[in-house]
C-alpha cells in the first residue's frame, strides 16, 4: 500500500521532503548564503539596496541593556509589530494594533502591559524563538494594513502570500488565509487556510484548510476561489529578483499587499515548505523538470523568467 501511494504521487510529480532537501536546498542554496534570509534584518537590508519595498523599520533590539528604552522609542507609536529577526514559523510575532491607557493591544484583541512586551523581547534576545537557538535581536516595524481584497475571506490578521522560486523562476503560490483557529495568523500549522494562486493570472484556486479540500472559508463562509489576486505582475517581480538579491537558487518569497504601498517583501525562506503542492493540486517536481530543461535564454533577465512561468505554468 504504502509503495503504491509513493508511485501514485511520483507520477503526479510530487516533491518529497529527502528530495527537496538533497536534489534542491542542498544543491542550490549554499549554506554561506542562509544568513541573508535567516536573519530578517539582514533580509530587510539586502531588499533596500535591491529597490524592494519592506515593512517599514522602527528599531532593532540587539542587547538586554537596551530594552528600557523601549518604552521611550515607541510612545509616540499606536501600532507596530515585535518580531525575532532568525525566527521561523510565526514564533515569537507580536502583533500590536493600538494603545489605550491600560496597555497595548494586540491583533486579537488582548492587552499587553509593556513590562510583558519588555519581557516578551527579552525571551527572543535570549533565542527562545530562534532557529538556532542561539541569541537573537528583536525587531520592530510597522504594522501592515493589509489591502481589502482577501477581508471577505479572512479572520483577523494579515493574509500573505507565498512562491516558490526556482532559478529565478516563479514556480508555484499560494495565499495564507488566517483563521480563528490560527489566532489570526496566516500560519497553515496553526490552522490558517492556503488557496492555489494560479501564476499565469494570479486568482485564486481551490483551497485546504487543516488537509481538507474546501470551497469557503470556514469562519467567513465566504468562497475563497476565484479571487483576483493585484498587482500580481509586481509580486512575481519581487519574487524572481529575490533570487538575484540572494544568490539562492530555490527559495520561498513572503509577500503582503499593504492598502497603502502595495506588495511588501516580508521574508525569505531558505527551505520552503511542501504543502503548498496541496493547496494547487500539482506536483513541485514536474515543474521544477520544466525549469530545468527550458531554453537557456530564459534564464537572462527576471521578466523573461516570469513570462516563460506565466505561459508554462498557468491554469487558464
Amino acid at each position: 500500500m504504502i509503495i503504491k501511494a509513493y508511485k501514485t504521487l511520483f507520477r503526479l510529480g510530487t516533491l518529497g521532503i529527502n528530495s527537496r532537501n538533497s536534489d534542491y536546498i542542498m544543491r542550490c542554496n549554499p549554506r554561506s548564503l542562509f544568513p541573508l534570509v535567516d536573519n530578517k534584518a539582514l533580509t530587510k537590508q539586502l531588499a533596500n539596496k535591491h529597490h524592494i519595498p519592506t515593512p517599514e523599520l522602527y528599531h532593532v533590539i540587539e542587547h538586554h541593556g537596551d530594552i528600557a528604552k523601549i518604552e521611550k522609542l515607541m510612545k509616540e507609536r499606536r501600532s507596530f509589530v515585535v518580531k525575532p529577526a532568525s525566527g521561523a514559523g510565526g514564533q515569537g510575532i507580536i502583533l500590536i494594533k493600538d494603545r489605550t491607557a491600560e496597555g497595548l493591544v494586540t491583533s486579537s484583541g488582548w492587552l499587553l502591559s509593556i513590562a510583558e512586551l519588555n519581557f516578551h523581547i527579552s525571551e527572543i534576545l535570549s533565542g527562545i524563538y530562534s532557529l538556532s537557538g542561539r541569541d537573537d535581536a528583536a525587531i520592530i516595524e510597522a504594522l501592515i494594513h493589509p489591502a481589502p481584497v482577501f477581508e471577505a475571506v479572512s479572520y483577523s490578521g494579515v493574509p500573505d502570500v507565498r512562491i516558490v522560486v526556482y532559478r529565478g523562476v516563479p514556480v508555484m503560490s499560494m495565499v495564507r488565509l488566517p483563521t480563528e483557529a490560527s489566532d489570526g495568523k496566516a500560519n497553515l500549522h496553526r490552522g490558517a487556510i492556503a488557496a492555489g494562486i494560479d501564476i499565469a493570472s494570479g486568482k485564486t484556486l481551490m483551497a485546504v484548510h487543516n488537509s481538507d479540500v474546501i470551497t469557503h472559508h470556514p469562519d467567513t463562509g465566504n468562497p475563497v476561489s476565484g479571487i483576483q489576486v493585484p498587482f500580481w505582475k509586481d509580486m512575481l517581480m519581487i519574487a524572481a529578483k529575490a533570487f538575484d538579491m540572494t544568490g539562492l537558487g530555490y527559495i520561498g518569497v513572503d509577500l503582503v499587499i499593504d492598502r497603502n504601498r502595495g506588495p511588501v517583501l516580508l521574508e525569505l525562506n531558505a527551505r520552503p515548505g511542501l504543502g503548498i503542492q496541496i493547496a494547487n493540486q500539482a506536483g513541485l517536481r514536474a515543474r521544477l523538470n520544466r525549469i530545468d530543461n527550458a531554453p537557456h535564454d530564459i534564464f537572462s533577465n527576471p521578466n523573461s523568467r516570469i513570462s516563460w512561468a506565466m505561459r508554462e505554468f498557468g491554469k487558464e
